[in-house]
């Protein structure tokens, strides 16, 4: 009867005995969750790299912060550590009503993370669309520029041309880059499987190196891996060559067959179908 009323009179003992258990741990939960905001804050920056106001004024607010809490330690400023306080969170407020459009488009980018995509993955229509695209604009001697998003975001060369947002295929490549379009001036953005958008226009290599006899559109393509970690595909309106672009590297005059291995290896397929 005694031990029963001990129990009945002290309910919180068992979870008192976990958290205790439980103890050693917070350390690593601790580092994990601030390893987890410092890697967010990373691909944030990275989503964004053009946006220099917004990257300047983090360096400045953590310099801030940083020079506040040692003057606050230093010199026990308690009236200023309330000021902080009560301050504090409208600044946080405001920073995310100002800047909630780039904030938005982290969040979307850090589920498009490289290792979400390889948990995630699933079989692709993409390669063989665009290999088929690709094969009848040679052909014709259409010229193309494609440019296939991976880690480095995109967005704002999209911003910059007509936004289409439709699902990626063969057919609807051709009619871009038809010569009487009104959008086959530019370079098309491609991210996953989706066409982001379409007369874009894309950075010119400054390489002193290149070849004097490619036109525009290699040397946009070029210029553009320089600058970021895009897969870009090129067709010679001359000559219907197809050419790619990737680490500020050109490759010119692939056969589909080369042209296919280089996106099965950047999609990570064994082998690709057929698809319009």
């Amino acid at each position: 009867m005694l031990a029963t009323e001990a129990l009945l009179s002290s309910p919180q003992a068992p979870d008192e005995g976990l958290a205790a258990s439980l103890e050693p741990l917070k350390p690593l939960v601790e580092i994990t969750i601030f390893a987890v905001l410092f890697y967010a804050v990373l691909r944030f920056l990275w989503a964004t790299r053009g946006s220099t106001l917004l990257k300047g004024l983090l360096v400045v607010l953590v310099a801030v912060l940083v020079a506040a809490f040692l003057l606050i330690r230093t010199f026990a400023l308690d009236r200023v550590a309330w000021l902080a306080e009560q301050l504090g969170p409208s600044v946080a407020l405001g920073l995310v009503v100002v800047f909630h459009p780039e904030i938005r488009r982290a969040i979307v980018h850090l589920g498009d993370a490289k290792m979400f995509r390889t948990l995630f993955r699933s079989d692709t229509k993409v390669v063989p669309r665009l290999l088929r695209a690709i094969s009848r604009l040679s052909e014709d001697k259409t010229g193309a520029l494609i440019a296939i998003e991976r880690e480095a975001s995109l967005s704002e060369l999209s911003e910059n041309g007509h936004l289409l947002d439709a699902e990626l295929n063969s057919y609807l490549l051709e009619s871009i880059f038809f010569p009487k379009s009104p959008l086959h001036d530019g370079g098309v953005v491609v991210r996953d499987d989706r066409i982001v958008a379409a007369s874009c226009l894309f950075p010119l290599s400054q390489n002193t190196d290149v070849d004097k006899r490619l036109g525009t559109r290699h040397r946009a393509a070029l210029g553009l891996s320089e600058e970021t970690d895009a897969f870009v595909l090129v067709v010679s309106e001359e000559t219907g060559s197809v050419s790619t672009a990737s680490g500020g590297k050109l490759d010119h005059g692939l056969t589909l067959a080369q042209l296919e291995a280089q996106l099965n290896e950047l999609y990570g397929n064994k082998k690709s179908k057929a698809s319009p």
